[in-house]
């Protein structure tokens, strides 16, 4: 078993970024914000921040985009649905992962998409 947490993340919030057990990984919401915590603007640049933002928790237990085999999407406005599509195509090789995608009335620190993951170590 995996957990990894550094101490910023522990201080903010009472929950592991990134949990590994038994070849699987369970990611947190990675919002779309900068590294310094800032919502990033515009809908491809929130997509690849929070892409950006799972991918670091992911490599926290070891693993990569790769092996993400279930996402689902947060998004404030329920019609990004089309960008979000492009984008996990660019993202995701076929077959791509499972994905749920859910509108929401709003996310933390200003955000307009969060994305959380289940991955599988094959």
């Amino acid at each position: 078993m995996t957990i990894a947490v550094d101490a910023d993340h522990r201080a903010a919030h009472p929950y592991s970024p990134a949990f590994a057990v038994a070849g699987f990984g369970f990611v947190s919401g990675a919002l779309s914000v900068d590294q310094s915590g800032h919502a990033v603007d515009g809908v491809e640049p929130a997509f690849d921040a929070a892409i950006a933002r799972l991918a670091e928790r992911l490599a926290t237990i070891d693993m990569t985009l790769a092996d993400v085999v279930k996402t689902t999407y947060f998004v404030t406005d329920v019609s990004l649905r089309d960008a979000a599509n492009r984008h996990y195509e660019k993202i995701f090789d076929d077959p791509r992962p499972a994905r749920s995608f859910v509108e929401v009335a709003a996310l933390p620190y200003g955000a307009t998409v969060e994305i959380e993951a289940i991955a599988h170590a094959a």
